[in-house]
């Protein structure tokens, strides 16, 4: 019992000082944020063949012996300053990007940063590419997101997609873009469908003596609707407009890969990459780690990402968080200690 006694102290004691700094903190930022314009992010640039370089130095520092170590060092040094005296351009560069998409293909708003601020640089000397994930979604959205690809190919950049899991959709849609697509062996490609589903209420509404009217202006303002009782002129409609969707959807597939067969692989569809290859939905079978790490060997490989600054509020909420799981993690540690019976 005087194990308890003692947790509840400790446990009430840290909770107070944590809520009265959290609550000082939040008063501060909200005085600063008054009148104050959102903070805007900046471009995070990093090279990757440092990254890469220092990979294989820590390998060789665990593998070689001092002397061969200090041999291996002088010769790589020595291979630098060579490498040093040739012309700056020589080397091509390759630049980057991420893009982990969701329903809304969120990620948008920072690929669109990036892409503008690459191609003040960017020559069709140079490179760019695209590792992409995504299981598609919001077809205005992903509209959006390809058609800021699409810049790169307009300024004439050549434009490489990797793909390690997944693009399927939408994601296929941004996927197709890329002058060469590359896919790992079991990510899964295809699904050049379209797709919309809604619940309809109607009828429970109904049964209870429920009325719900929807009233409109213009005859198809709305089709299907989960509440009111759907007409099937109004579901006629609605798959119209998803077939009208759907043309345009292999439209835009053929434009940039005019090798496939549009109407095997437009049926909704996905394939593994093995398969995909087959249908010429990508080019190649390889990882992105396997491609950057080639070309770093030939091309100087940056890595751009465009970073938000977060709000005083945002870094509060986060340092409150931690604060929260560290506290946490300790009082389960000091009580996994006692020994009950």
């Amino acid at each position: 019992m005087e194990f308890f006694a003692d947790y509840a102290g400790f446990l009430i004691r840290t909770v107070t000082l944590v809520v009265a700094i959290l609550v000082v903190l939040a008063a501060i930022a909200s005085l600063r944020a008054k009148g104050r314009r959102k903070p805007a992010g900046q471009l995070q640039v990093s090279k990757l063949n440092d990254f890469y370089k220092g990979l294989r130095e820590r390998l060789e520092a665990g593998l070689f012996d001092k002397d061969k170590l200090k041999a291996l060092r002088k010769e790589q040094a020595k291979n630098e300053k060579k490498a040093k005296k040739k012309k700056p351009d020589s080397k091509h560069r390759v630049f980057v990007l991420d893009f982990d998409g969701d329903i809304k293909a969120s990620a948008t708003e920072n690929l669109r940063h990036e892409i503008t601020a690459l191609l003040t640089l960017a020559t069709p000397n140079d490179e760019v590419v695209l590792r992409l994930e995504s299981g598609g979604g919001m077809v205005h959205s992903y509209g959006l997101a390809s058609s800021q690809l699409a810049r790169i190919r307009q300024a004439g950049v050549p434009l490489t997609v990797c793909i390690d899991k997944v693009a399927a959709s939408g994601g296929y849609m941004m996927a197709c873009i890329g002058e060469k697509i590359i896919s790992a062996p079991f990510a899964i490609l295809g699904s050049i469908g379209v797709v919309a589903q809604l619940p309809n209420v109607n009828k429970l509404l109904k049964k209870h003596d429920i009325d719900f009217e929807v009233l409109t202006a213009g005859e198809y303002k709305r089709t299907l609707t989960v509440f009111g009782e759907n007409t099937e002129k109004g579901r006629e409609k609605f798959q119209e407009d998803l077939d009208v969707t759907h043309k345009l959807f292999k439209s835009f597939v053929a434009h940039y890969r005019p090798q496939l067969s549009i109407d095997d692989v437009a049926t909704g569809e996905v394939w593994l990459g093995v398969a995909a290859l087959d249908k010429q939905l990508v080019d190649e079978l390889k990882t992105s780690d396997e491609y950057l790490a080639e070309r770093a060997r030939q091309a100087e490989v940056f890595h751009l990402h465009y970073a938000k600054a977060k709000s005083l509020q945002e870094r509060v909420g986060l340092a409150a968080s931690g604060s929260v799981e560290h506290l946490a993690g300790k009082a389960w540690e000091k009580l996994s200690q006692q020994r009950f019976w």
